[in-house]
């Protein structure tokens, strides 16, 4: 049977883990000494074809390792990683700094362009890779590559694991009085954290997301507000988990790597290998955006400002934003976001987008009772196509605890890989922190969460409908500023009635979601839009500051940020508040130098889903055409790949249209 194999959950205990990891290295490391070392001269099978297969051991079991460490870490894995992680990176060093190997690399490279276009892909991909990371460097400047590889690999490990443990820190301990305007489900979820966490108090607030977010959407008291503010934006900014001194040192080291590779900096070096291709491109596409969204921006502003007067504030502050946000919210559109929870059951959600997909690729889903999991609320599914072929395995894992970061994110297991007899299938893993579910009810989503929830899974399509023979070209394996549009593109249909109206049922009566209210949740949209695309262009302006600097020292984590943020500030900045120390995607993720890709992809994922509006939301040729963009994955130029979908380039306004920035078309 197909899914006899699945990830080795439960095989190892933490230590042995280590050991199996450490024997694996010891394998690839003959196994690439067999392979520069062949006496036959060089071709595309025996050396790049066989080297992109000799790492499919120590990429299951490094796989293993890093994902545990992100969604159910403890002391032990966490030394392990801090072990391990310098060793994977000297592996990685003395391969792609083995003169041998590389010869034989460059040899095939030079050698005739081969007819298949994936094995041209591959064969250019694994030559850049060798000579983006100093295959072609003088010897003197080996050891400091090597050097430099090591420290980073250990600094953004030390990084996410600060950001965990300051989070994991904080709780504050609240009186039953003091959740005033805290919806009951919020309140029941605070009492409920209360007694598990050993407190005396009624209720207790953290800063995970389904804790924080809502308290500071309701919360009448504003000095809670802001207490929990400043705690959550002063993460790991004291004591022996303040990452200060980490950001200062991972973006040097970046800045430094990139100049011994002679790039300008780390932004040059990352972009070369984009769809922007180089920071002048990108910071014209930046420029232009925050053009656009300012004047919206400042209207936003005002209308907060407004609001939060009303109720006697004349000096509204960032932790009153999502308070008055969600006031206007209810005012505008008569919407309440907790009032929608009832109607967004997870059960229910899930099985609307499970029944979404099936319609969209013929994909089903079948719960797995027997796979091995990793902890007690993880579900397993195998997804299956329309002829019943496997297709991979899929985890779910929802819920906050302590062990698992913050956020949300989809990863990989196993890729695809193979093709006939050889194929081997994904196992694709969707991690969340929602909503838990209370004592008498399931998990209630925030219509955030529901969205959240279908972009992971857009994530883990491209993942699971992977098809081809290498890898490293397959699924998720994209350019950077392409792999959101997946993601982006599937939020779309949570807008769609049709769609809603598959899972927006009560979870009491099963009444469906009303008609009036669907169309509200449309026409608040863009509620704000200004002000968040102000803010994710922040986002993506700060880490252009610490991957775009050629020269000079950071004088320091703050004085860098308040620099960067200043075109996107709309209010002042509190003191002892960083995004920087905690900015996960940049400085432990793999979005240094690529943030400003979820606006980038947002380009691509509204002018692909005006292609359904265009064709029907259910056309099987479009749907058949956007499932073969998933399948190829990085087989081709994403350029290529989207024009092969959409029949020409993406049209750049189609973000502003969708977003009310500038008019829609007749």
């Amino acid at each position: 049977m197909e899914i006899a194999e699945a990830p080795a959950f439960g095989r190892y205990t933490p230590k042995e883990l280590h050991t199996a990891l450490e024997e694996a290295i010891v394998r690839q490391r003959e196994r690439w000494k067999a392979l520069s070392t062949d006496v036959h001269p060089p071709d595309f099978d025996n050396t790049v074809a066989a080297l992109e297969q000799s790492s499919a051991e120590l990429d299951e079991l490094s796989s293993l390792l890093f994902n545990l460490h992100s969604a159910n870490t403890d002391d032990e894995l966490e030394r392990v990683v801090e072990v391990i992680s310098p060793q994977l990176a000297a592996l990685s060093n003395d391969l792609l700094l083995d003169p041998a190997m590389f010869e034989r690399v460059r040899t095939v490279a030079e050698g005739p362009h081969s007819t298949d276009p994936v094995r041209q892909r591959l064969l250019d991909k694994t030559y850049k890779t060798f000579v983006r990371n100093g295959a072609r460097l003088e010897d003197a400047k080996r050891p400091e590559l090597r050097s430099i590889d090591q420290r980073l690999a250990l600094a953004t490990v030390q990084f996410g694991q600060n950001v965990l443990k300051s989070t994991r820190a904080f709780k504050l301990e609240l009186s039953e009085e003091q959740l005033d305007g805290l919806p009951e489900a919020q309140r029941e979820a605070a009492r409920t954290r209360a007694q598990e966490t050993g407190s005396q108090a009624d209720a207790v607030l953290t800063l995970d997301q389904p804790s924080y977010l809502p308290a500071m959407m309701y919360l009448n008291d504003r000095g809670l507000r802001e207490q929990l503010y400043r705690a959550y934006t002063g993460r790991a900014t004291s004591g022996d988990t303040d990452n200060r001194p980490l950001v200062l040192e991972i973006a040097g080291l970046r800045r430094h790597r990139a100049r011994v590779l002679g790039f300008e900096h780390h932004a040059d070096f990352v972009l070369r290998e984009r769809m922007v291709e180089n920071e002048t491109a990108l910071r014209g596409f930046l420029s232009e955006l925050l053009a656009k969204a300012r004047p919206a921006a400042e209207r936003d502003a005002q209308d907060l400002k407004t609001r939060a007067l009303q109720d006697g504030v004349n000096d509204l502050k960032p932790w009153d934003t999502a308070y008055y946000g969600e006031k206007l919210k209810r005012e505008r559109y008569d919407l309440d976001s907790e009032q929608l929870r009832p109607y967004f059951a997870l059960p229910k959600v899930l099985d609307g987008l499970f029944q979404l997909v099936y319609r969209l690729y013929g994909l089903h889903f079948d719960p797995q009772t027997e796979v091995p999991k990793y902890h007690e609320d993880v579900v397993a599914y195998a997804v299956r196509d329309a002829d019943d072929r496997f297709v991979g395995l899929l985890y779910l894992d929802f819920f906050p605890r302590a062990g698992k970061r913050a956020g949300a994110w989809m990863t990989s297991y196993r890729d695809a890989r193979g093709t006939g007899a050889d194929e081997q299938r994904p196992w694709i893993s969707i991690v969340c922190n929602f909503t838990p579910p209370g004592a008498q009810r399931p998990s209630l989503l925030s219509f955030d969460e529901v969205t959240t929830l279908f972009h992971e899974m857009g994530h883990a399509l491209h993942g699971l409908l992977a098809k081809g023979p290498f890898a490293s070209l397959n699924g998720t394996h994209v350019y950077w500023d392409f792999v959101e549009l997946p993601s982006q593109f599937m939020e779309n249909w949570c807008y769609e009635p049709e769609v809603l109206s598959q899972f927006a049922h009560h979870w009491q009566t099963g009444a469906p979601l009303p008609l009036e209210w669907v169309e509200r949740i449309r026409n608040s949209a863009n509620h704000l839009i200004g002000i968040q695309t102000l803010r994710q262009l922040g986002f993506g302006l700060l880490d252009l500051a610490w991957h775009g600097a050629t020269e000079g020292e950071y004088a320091s984590v703050e004085t860098v940020e308040r620099a960067a943020l200043q075109p996107t500030q709309w209010l002042e900045p509190v003191e002892g508040s960083l995004v920087s120390t905690s900015f996960s995607h940049i400085f432990q993720g793999g979005y240094a130098a690529g943030y400003y890709s979820y606006k980038w992809a947002e380009v691509l994922d509204a002018d692909a889903f005006e292609a359904f509006r265009e064709n029907g939301l259910f056309d099987p040729q479009t749907a058949a055409k956007f499932r073969r963009l998933l399948e190829t994955g990085g087989q081709a130029h994403p350029a290529k790949v989207y024009r092969d979908f959409r029949g020409r380039d993406a049209d750049p306004e189609a973000l502003l249209r969708r977003s009310g920035l500038i008019p829609t078309q007749a």
